[in-house]
């Protein structure tokens, strides 16, 4: 019986570990976040319409279409967070306070189509005193920022190499496709690490100081760094960085 009443708790352990880890993922943005890359690819295929034959054009749909498809992306990011936040709780208790919330609400709009669109030529210069350049560069350096935005816009850039590599196969060796991805990685980090502070003053423009200290100070806890070490992990997940779209398996139902 002991052992019986063991199991049934260790179950519902479980059951509520695994919803606080959705709760997580809706908390901290990432549905919409996911959205938003949507409506970006969207934009990516449409700029290549002109440039390319029907038959190149409808591979490159078909394929990013594919890689990456909502339901996949979701449980790709989903699984790779559970498998790598042991505990989401701190973070949990973190991004569904109202600080957390306005953190979510900053970062999501500043990924918008309109916000995007906007800013199409680059951000303009945000002032900040020496404070507040401070407590950026901790935020800076606590957040994966560079690393994500990097692999992002790698994602967004290989959809055309995804679709030649489909249509001629061997066109590109493994390793040499391999070492070409990492090259582009490294330059797309330092172009943008040579901008982050600039890039996060602006998407945190509505943050005060202290509001900004508090923010750091979560990033740079053991709990903010296991959570944004399982962050990066799951957005490479869910863009499937390093796969081909012609290995990538259609999503299953229900997460």
């Amino acid at each position: 019986m002991r052992a019986v009443l063991a199991t049934l708790m260790l179950l519902c352990s479980l059951t509520v570990f695994a919803d606080d880890h959705a709760r997580l993922y809706q908390s901290a943005g990432w549905p919409l976040q996911r959205a938003h890359f949507g409506e970006a690819l969207s934009a990516a295929q449409q700029r290549y319409r002109g440039s390319l034959p029907p038959a190149v054009y409808q591979a490159l749909v078909d394929n990013s279409n594919k890689r990456f498809a909502a339901a996949a992306m979701d449980q790709r990011a989903d699984a790779a967070l559970r498998m790598q936040l042991g505990d989401p709780r701190p973070a949990l208790r973190f991004f569904e306070s109202p600080l957390g919330r306005k953190i979510v609400a900053a970062e999501t709009h500043a990924t918008s189509r309109e916000q995007l669109a906007a800013n199409a030529n680059g951000l303009p210069a945000t002032p900040a005193d020496a404070t507040r350049r401070l407590l950026i560069r901790h935020l800076a350096q606590a957040l994966p920022a560079t690393e994500a935005g990097a692999e992002v816009s790698l994602a967004l850039a290989s959809v055309a190499a995804d679709s030649l590599s489909s249509m001629l196969p061997g066109l590109f060796g493994g390793a040499q496709t391999q070492m070409l991805v990492q090259s582009q990685r490294e330059r797309l980090q330092q172009q943008i690490e040579a901008d982050i502070d600039n890039i996060l003053l602006h998407v945190y423009r509505d943050l005060s100081d202290p509001e900004l200290e508090e923010f750091a100070s979560f990033a740079q806890s053991a709990d903010g760094q296991a959570y944004y070490r399982a962050a990066l992990a799951a957005l490479r997940a869910a863009l499937a960085a390093g796969e081909p779209a012609s290995e990538l398996q259609p999503a299953q139902q229900g997460i």
